[in-house]
């Protein structure tokens, strides 16, 4: 028996917004839920007690990167993905196709799989359905998500059904395996996909929720579609995702692209801008973004936010960042990545007790008026 469950403990009575709880053989997450990015087994820069410190219960790791470096086999060996990184608590590992799509210097999809080169060393390798799972199950991760096409932005209709369709393939080889291999500490989603056009959308998301699959993911958004775009295609998705599976859009991470799909009535995200964004020396903070590179910052002595309680805040002067940061000295990523985790733990909170208080259309105007603009002007 599966010990995987979704529950909501709260539904919103003004829109879609919900607060949910995944109950695992690992340990309970409340939703809406920020999951950050390891990508290699690790938050870069940051322990994972650390981590854990700030209140994150989930982490996503990714399947490509393993299954190149160190390999599954490794991993499974020296006790599993949680024991080889020492996180305790639940990790999500995606199945590789975003990372085949935009890493590799030579891809070919077939009905089978992908066929791919190494971005390390340029070895050819090969990802079908059930071999995607297989890794994902050598890893121990806790919720594998199934392989499938990542559609770039803007794509013809045609090409767009066409990868569309060789998900749904994807999708029912690796649930037809699945049955036949499950296991009660490990939940696999299905992943909706249909480009940007709102026909295919639901197409799609007719057809990956068809299977019995432990949750559902809305993937192929956040690839340069306008946001209007990418709410609409969140909103005819959500038309045909079941209420009492936990919904999970993949890789959208900016304060305001949250709060917009959990409004929708969205679970769980993902997204690599917080720490990646530290490390290219951006923040985010109760005013919006903020580049610690700029000469204005060169002799101020107020933290990053004045707002903020993170331990960065309250030790350290943006002069001062500022100056490692152009030094590059490597204690900057890790206080930089702090207060960014630091800040989406804090906003997840303030979006459970916005969604709690009926106040959730006031957060986002409040958030909105700082990161409404676009985000690369902040780069």
């Amino acid at each position: 028996m599966n010990m995987f469950k979704f529950q909501i403990l709260y539904q919103s009575r003004k829109n879609q917004a919900r607060i949910g709880a995944i109950i695992t053989h690992r340990g309970v997450i409340e939703t809406p839920v920020f999951m950050p990015v390891g990508t290699q087994g690790t938050i870069k820069t940051m322990p994972p007690e650390i981590v854990s410190s700030l209140g994150y219960n989930i982490i996503l790791s990714n399947t490509y990167h393993l299954y190149l470096r160190p390999g599954p086999d490794i991993i499974q060996e020296l006790g599993g993905i949680h024991k080889f990184m020492n996180w305790k608590k639940l990790i999500l590992t995606d199945s590789g196709g975003f990372q085949v799509y935009s890493l590799s210097q030579f891809r070919k999809i077939t009905e089978e799989g992908i066929l791919f080169k190494s971005h390390i060393n340029g070895t050819e390798h090969f990802f079908s359905p059930i071999m995607v799972l297989e890794i994902q199950k050598k890893l121990g991760s806790d919720i594998l998500m199934v392989l499938d096409t990542c559609i770039p932005y803007p794509l013809s209709y045609e090409e767009t059904k066409n990868l569309t369709e060789l998900t749904h393939k994807w999708a029912v080889e690796s649930f037809e395996y699945w049955q036949r291999h499950k296991n009660e500490k490990q939940a696999v989603f299905g992943i909706i996909q249909g480009g940007m056009y709102e026909d295919l959308r639901r197409y799609s998301a007719k057809f990956i929720t068809s299977l019995e699959f432990d949750g559902y993911a809305i993937g192929g958004l956040s690839v340069g579609e306008p946001l209007e775009t990418r709410n609409q295609m969140i909103e005819t998705s959500l038309e045909y995702m079941p209420y009492h599976k936990p919904r999970y859009v993949m890789g959208i991470g900016t304060p305001l692209d949250i709060i917009d799909a959990v409004i929708r009535g969205i679970d769980m995200f993902d997204c690599v801008l917080p720490t990646r964004n530290a490390r290219r020396g951006t923040v985010f903070t109760s005013k919006g973004f903020l580049s610690i590179k700029n000469a204005s910052f060169k002799s101020d002595s107020l933290p990053l936010d004045p707002e903020c309680e993170c331990y960065t805040c309250r030790n350290f002067s943006r002069g001062y960042l500022r100056h490692l940061f152009h030094a590059k000295e490597l204690l900057v990523y890790f206080l930089l990545t702090l207060h960014n985790l630091f800040y989406y733990a804090k906003l997840m909170k303030h979006i459970k007790n916005a969604i709690k208080t009926e106040t959730l259309e006031n957060l986002r105007e409040e958030v909105a008026q700082y990161y409404l603009k676009n985000f690369n002007d902040s780069k």
